[in-house]
């Protein structure tokens, strides 16, 4: 179950308004990077914002910093390798193209797919970007790189794993008002493949990646205390299914969080469907079915689906959740956003 032993502490700056990329073309490896977009995000702790921007990538802005999830930047008719013989075309356009983000201070990738880390986005990201992903991600976009071509900041958890990412403080703080901004991120289960023999298949070949799902804790922490975590009073907690199927291990995930609150999930459907959308054979993200019951199963204040319609091979568009959602009577529980749209959040003190 879930360990308090931290594997991995990082600290995001505020201050650095550096572009995510390493430069306009990402052919000149050796460029400086650029200033990133102008963006209005506050360094109050207090609120925050979730911008979703397409598939699964979406941009957390909290604390004077940018989280980007599963980054996916390609347009309406580029294609995407998924796995032997298994290719994917984009069918719609993302909300803002990769040259004209704000600064990103940190990527949360559940898994290396080339629909949620696509070709352009691995040439282009900056090489010193930090990235919490699975070791698996961790492997390709670090160990089997050489050179300029080298990730140098990529942290892989396993499932209840831990990584903390602390918010450089200004220094106006007091002594006696020692706190710092920081997310805790664990590492949440999910299975890619529907257990059983073409699980066991899956595992043996490496056909499909496996999948992490996360848990972000936003809140406050003590500076002075000797524990990474000493102090930490969480303010909210976000859910992201990541590409998984209802599986069972996701049963840990509610007697793991107990009574804490989960206030938000980011739940990724689509019923994605291999080889491809002319020969359905094997489902390997949630449908409109599976979603509804996850969204039974964890209890989240609100929910926010995402990944939903964005390439060919999702089966399961998001109007088939919303009919299901509105036939269980969890209207009230769900958040719909289209691409470009924000949800707005208040911590608690």
């Amino acid at each position: 179950m879930s360990s308090n032993i931290i594997k991995h502490q990082l600290t995001l700056d505020p201050a650095n308004s550096l572009a995510p990329t390493r430069s306009d073309t990402g052919v000149a490896h050796d460029a400086e990077p650029k200033e990133a977009q102008p963006v209005a995000n506050s360094k109050d702790d207090s609120t925050g914002t979730l911008r979703f921007i397409g598939t699964a990538t979406t941009i957390l802005q909290w604390a004077g910093i940018n989280i980007m999830t599963d980054p996916n930047f390609l347009h309406a008719g580029d294609h995407v390798h998924l796995g032997p013989g298994v290719t994917g075309t984009r069918l719609t356009n993302p909300a803002v193209e990769l040259e004209e983000l704000p600064a990103i201070h940190a990527i949360l990738l559940t898994h290396y797919h080339a629909d949620h880390f696509d070709q352009k986005v691995e040439e282009q990201l900056r090489r010193d970007l930090p990235i919490v992903t699975t070791p698996h991600a961790r492997e390709h976009l670090a160990d089997k790189k050489t050179g300029a071509e080298k990730f140098e900041q990529v942290y892989g958890l396993d499932r209840f794993e831990n990584a903390v990412l602390n918010v450089k403080s200004s220094g106006a703080n007091s002594a006696a008002d020692a706190k710092q901004a920081a997310i805790k991120v664990t590492a949440m289960p999910g299975k890619h493949v529907p257990p059983g023999p073409l699980g066991v298949a899956n595992d043996i070949l490496g056909a499909v990646p496996p999948v992490n799902g996360w848990m972000l804790e936003l809140g406050q922490k003590t500076t002075d205390s000797e524990e990474p975590m000493g102090g930490f009073n969480c303010g909210y907690r976000i859910y992201i299914s990541g590409d998984t199927l209802m599986i069972d291990d996701l049963h840990e995930i509610p007697k793991l969080y107990g009574e804490h609150k989960i206030d938000l999930m980011l739940i990724h459907l689509g019923g994605t469907t291999i080889p491809g959308p002319n020969l359905p054979l094997l489902m390997v993200t949630m449908d409109a079915k599976q979603g509804v019951q996850l969204m039974q199963l964890i209890n989240a204040d609100l929910t926010i689906p995402i990944h939903f319609d964005d390439y060919d091979v999702f089966q399961s568009p998001r109007k088939d959740f919303e009919d299901l959602v509105r036939s269980s009577g969890l209207e009230e529980k769900v958040k719909y956003l289209d691409r470009g749209e924000q949800f707005e959040f208040e911590l608690r003190k």
